[in-house]
């Protein structure tokens, strides 16, 4: 899926911004969910956390994962909120494989949303992982909130969400084309109103 530029007509009703974590350092030496926001994410994220479309965020929730976690502060920082952590908001389970070089793991990538009731290589299956994403929402969204809500998370869990609430077959032809984007879905009824949009220019 290609992401549009961050151009976005803001509903009257509260939204929930999906927003997943923007480049980070890649280090094979340490566990992927420890993994770090690049200074290039970094900034990037900060130039998303200071605009207008996140001015009317009263919540934030993260992944409990280290690049996630510090996607959300920055914006937690820039609007006085705090973050609240639920795990399962966490990446489909890759553990049985750990670090994969580049093109093994999009390879790997392709296969798990290409085979979603099936395990590869031993990673949870998609619709395992989107069962568990879709607890999470549900329990995310349970109230009218105050204001707009915010959840920053990952590529996959974004495309697995995307998926449930469009009603549309787990496919990576909706995932996003590269980290740090947002979707974007109105209460009360809360299917996604946008595509993935970048949320600074790469």
């Amino acid at each position: 899926m290609q992401a549009a530029p961050l151009v976005e007509v803001k509903s009257a009703m509260p939204s929930l911004f999906f927003i997943t974590h923007p480049e980070v350092v890649v280090d094979p030496a340490v566990p992927v969910e420890r993994w770090r926001l690049s200074p290039r994410g970094a900034a990037r994220m900060q130039a998303f956390a200071a605009s207008d479309m996140m001015a009317g965020v009263t919540a934030i929730w993260s992944s409990g994962e280290t690049k996630a976690l510090e996607a959300a502060e920055i914006l937690a920082r820039q609007l006085g909120l705090s973050v609240q952590v639920d795990e399962a908001l966490g990446e489909n389970n890759r553990q049985a494989t750990g670090f994969l070089p580049p093109a093994e793991f999009e390879q790997v990538a392709d296969a798990f949303f290409a085979n979603p009731e099936g395990s590869v290589r031993g990673w949870e299956c998609a619709v395992d992982a989107q069962a568990r994403i879709l607890k999470a929402f549900a329990n995310i969204t349970r109230h009218p909130p105050a204001g707009d809500v915010a959840i920053i998370s990952h590529g996959a869990v974004g495309t697995l969400l995307y998926c449930a609430l469009t009603g549309v077959p787990i496919s990576r032809r909706h995932d996003q084309p590269f980290q740090g984007n947002f979707w974007r879905a109105d209460f009360p009824a809360l299917k996604p109103a946008t595509g993935w949009t970048q949320i600074a220019p790469v």
